[in-house]
């Protein structure tokens, strides 16, 4: 028995890579996601120069920053699920030839508009790319314990990709023009479109029935309208702004009419019975709490770092690398950790773990504390990453084969949607936090006061502008009162963490590692032989 158990998997994994070596498809598919997550994080040190060089207006500079994770995040499913229709390779490449065209798009961009432009194109290239190459990645990895590995790998390359985009864009911006920054994607695309079209294997889902357009549509809408509003309340934008307001509810009631229709139809765009899988929907609902908590945390500490402490932005940098790296060695070593505690110890020890390092951090204060923010941030990327491993790795596994890429979609949109209600949900805390700290400093008029509440930043530029000692009292009340809200918001995100332990309690106890011979034709000697009358 396990001699067919053995040769059964051997013929999934050759069947599934279609002759090519499935690691060799791995550094592949890192490449592609590699590229991915630097343009989500490159831009933003390229701001200053962009301003200088563009003069946009502040919406325009909001659309240049916000419009490529906005047309990201509203696409995944979109995306996901037609790759499961027509080939999920096919989808991937065509997002690498759209990447490498809209990137020599904004690197020549002469106004704003053709620079927003090039980055909603940027925004549907990452649609089509993220979700293929997790589904990818399902179908050439059809045994978990590789799959794991897997994985694990792709997690460490989307944490240095985050952390790497900010530094290899100050790098550039120090050498070259700021369009520099989009011409890196250039040579990487004309290397991975001819290798992918080599070794990447096709594959398909369930092709039963029409392709719903429609609920598509209503997907990509409800998500631009629900993503668009979130990020203006995580922006500062009053709740009541028709604005805010509108683009939500008319997100949300497209969303709603989404899921009727797909619980309607006989060939849904998506399975919507994977949600009835505690697994699945528990590791989704992980997914969204540890971004909540983490992406609003990430703003604070950037903010603390430089405005708090002094440092300036290539230093604040790298006092954040020890994240990335825990996060590196936690996805390397995560299939391990997987298979000996299993999804339930895995992503609930990583929720405990993170909130522990929040907790920690509740000690800074209004001086630097290097080792304190060394060990607390070892732990928070430790942490973090454990979660998040665990969860994609079964969110991915509970998933049928055939609805991989739609089951990637709607991971990769969790993470999406996490991180913009995390920095919503947490910038409001803080706020709510911070501006009483400054309503009645004594000798500072009442105006001054309430401009100072804002922001930090815009605290120093009232104080600056006072001048004297009402300048420099502002200046040392607003900078306390910025470290009670940091403190204040540490409190909020570790409740929230420590409910993701909670929820992660209903994830499986066990790693569940055999391979399902039913997908697998069975090997020859296994057959037993015709027998003719």
């Amino acid at each position: 028995m396990s001699g067919t158990t053995t040769a059964a998997a051997a013929l999934r994994r050759r069947a599934a890579g279609a002759g090519a070596n499935r690691w060799v498809v791995l550094v592949v598919l890192c490449v592609s996601l590699l590229l991915v997550a630097l343009d989500a994080t490159v831009l933003h040190v390229a701001v200053p120069a962009v301003t200088e060089d563009l003069k946009p207006g502040a919406i325009e500079l909001l659309w240049i920053v916000d419009v490529y994770p906005l047309v990201c995040a509203s696409l995944l499913i979109l995306f996901g699920t037609l790759g499961d229709r027509v080939g999920r390779r096919r989808i991937l490449l065509l997002g690498y030839g759209l990447f490498g065209v809209a990137s020599a798009l904004a690197a020549v961009a002469h106004d704003a508009q053709v620079l927003i432009l090039a980055r909603a194109l940027l925004g549907v290239g990452g649609a089509m790319i993220m979700p293929a190459t997790l589904s990818i990645l399902r179908q050439v990895f059809p045994d978990r314990r590789e799959r794991a590995v897997a994985i694990g790998v792709w997690s460490a390359v989307a944490a240095v990709g985050a952390a790497v985009g900010p530094l290899l864009g100050g790098f550039l911006l120090e050498h070259f023009w700021w369009g520099s920054v989009f011409l890196v994607n250039i040579p990487l695309m004309l290397v991975s479109l001819p290798i992918g079209r080599l070794l990447l294997p096709e594959s398909r889902g369930d092709r039963d029935g029409p392709w719903d357009v429609v609920g598509a549509l209503m997907a990509a809408g409800g998500l631009f309208g629900v993503v668009f509003g979130v990020k203006r309340l995580g922006g500062g934008e009053p709740v009541e702004s028709a604005w805010t307001v509108a683009p939500l509810l008319v997100g949300a009631a497209l969303l709603v009419l989404f899921v009727r229709r797909q619980r309607r139809r006989t060939h849904p765009l998506v399975d919507l019975k994977m949600f009835r899988r505690p697994a699945f929907s528990t590791s989704v609902g992980c997914i969204v709490l540890a971004m909540l908590a983490l992406v609003g945390l990430e703003l604070i500490a950037a903010q603390y770092l430089q405005l708090v402490l002094g440092l300036s932005p290539l230093a604040t940098g790298l006092r954040l690398l020890p994240l990335t790296f825990a996060a590196m060695a936690a996805g390397l070593f995560g299939a391990r950790m997987l298979r000996r505690f299993g999804p339930r110890r895995m992503v609930c020890s990583g929720f405990c773990l993170t909130a522990f390092s929040v907790l920690t951090l509740i000690a800074m204060g209004e001086r630097d504390n290097t080792g304190l923010l060394l060990f607390g941030f070892l732990l928070l990327g430790f942490g973090l990453e454990m979660t998040l491993f665990g969860a994609y790795e079964s969110m991915l596994s509970e998933a049928p084969p055939a609805q991989a890429g739609g089951a990637a979609a709607i991971g990769e949109t969790s993470y999406q949607l996490g991180a913009g209600i995390g920095i919503a949900l947490l910038g409001s805390v803080m706020n709510a936090a911070y501006a009483p700290g400054l309503s009645s400093v004594p000798g500072v008029p009442a105006s001054a006061s309430a401009s100072a509440g804002h922001s930090l930043g815009e605290a120093y530029d009232v104080a600056g502008r006072l001048g004297g000692a009402r300048g420099a009292a502002l200046r040392d009340a607003a900078r306390h009162a910025f470290v009670h809200g940091l403190h204040v918001t540490l409190l909020v995100s570790a409740a929230l963490l420590l409910l993701g332990a909670v929820m992660a309690l209903r994830l499986p106890r066990i790693m569940q590692c055999e391979p399902t011979l039913a997908a697998v034709p069975a090997p020859r000697e296994a057959t037993q032989p015709r027998v003719s009358a």
